[in-house]
């Protein structure tokens, strides 16, 4: 028995089928050429890219099966269509401005994404912490860039530390630290009781890295160290977690490197030294997204770049990508 009372023929989806769902990006690159007129322009009020604005609005386009813009001499012109949707355009990413916003002012901590708790950047995070104890912030661990992009522009975290020496794309970013990478080998190793090694001598070795997954900003930093000074990165695992990692490299499994600060599990079969000559250092930057406005997140960035210590070229070694970010 139906508990419809006034039965009577189905209604109309309000989407027919196989309809595409309208894409905000693409919506509000829209009203950014339509305000700027020019796509460079549009391109340059959201932070994006001009082939990123093309591309929204073309989408949109073939989305509503209309054409929105007329290309002239003297900027995009709206269509009789594009006119029609523009007053529904802004009120979509109104409404989502306003949602937003709604949500922002909801108290809560400020999520940072780092890509495990033993390393550098859970020291510096405790140390903004401690400069205001009344700041709340949740750590958030994932797989570095790879899954950090896609994060910040969802918004599940509001900053996170990677490497990154390509295009940013939507997200800014502001140099956080340089750490020292050192040597881990075993108490037997020739070179265990030496008080530093120079990256140089490293020249012919293998070096085994089973923790660096391809693909990784890591995993790109140290092959590029390796083919700068003439080593080979050895990735093979399987990576059973540091605890193995380092009772193998203490059993003679082989040599690695660990940057200066890392929390390494203590083994009485490991010794750290440090690189010289120049000293390796591994970059790490915050991103975070540039429409974020969660209240703290400006404070951290303000702390992060007064504490930044400066790249010395005469001492230190960095990949050519990331000089530019660090220089």
């Amino acid at each position: 028995m139906s508990n419809n009372r006034h039965a009577g023929p189905a209604q109309p989806p309000v989407v027919e089928e196989g309809e595409a769902d309208l894409d905000l990006g693409a919506v509000r690159a829209f009203v950014a050429v339509t305000e700027e007129r020019y796509f460079s322009e549009a391109a340059a009020l959201l932070g994006v890219s001009q082939q990123a604005v093309s591309k929204r609005v073309a989408k949109l386009e073939s989305d509503l099966g209309l054409r929105l813009f007329r290309r002239t001499r003297d900027g995009a012109e709206l269509t009789e269509d594009g006119r029609a949707f523009l007053p529904h355009a802004r009120a979509l990413t109104g409404l989502a401005d306003q949602a937003r916003e709604v949500l922002r002012r909801r108290r809560r901590a400020l999520r940072v994404d780092v890509l495990d708790t033993r390393l550098a950047p859970v020291d510096l995070i405790r140390d903004f912490h401690r400069h205001d104890e009344s700041v709340e912030v949740e750590i958030v661990t994932s797989n570095g860039l790879r899954s950090a992009r896609a994060a910040l522009d969802r918004g599940s975290v509001d900053a996170a530390f990677c490497r990154a020496s390509g295009p940013l794309e939507e997200l800014d970013g502001v140099p956080a630290f340089l750490e020292p990478v050192h040597l881990l080998v075993s108490r037997g190793h020739p070179l265990a009781g030496r008080a530093s090694v120079p990256v140089p001598e490293l020249a012919g070795s293998v070096v085994w890295m089973p923790g660096n997954v391809p693909g990784s900003e890591w995993a790109e930093f140290y092959r590029l160290l390796g083919d700068a000074f003439g080593f080979r990165i050895d990735a093979s695992g399987p990576d059973f977690g540091w605890d193995h990692f380092v009772a193998d490299v203490g059993a003679g499994r082989g040599v690695s490197l660990v940057g200066e600060t890392m929390r390494l599990p203590w083994h009485p079969g490991t010794v750290r030294i440090p690189l010289v000559d120049p000293a390796p250092v591994y970059p790490s930057s915050l991103l975070f997204h540039r429409r974020n406005r969660h209240p703290v997140l400006e404070a951290l960035v303000r702390f992060v770049r007064g504490n930044r210590p400066p790249f010395d070229p005469a001492r230190q070694w960095l990949p050519e990508a990331d000089l530019a970010v660090f220089s």
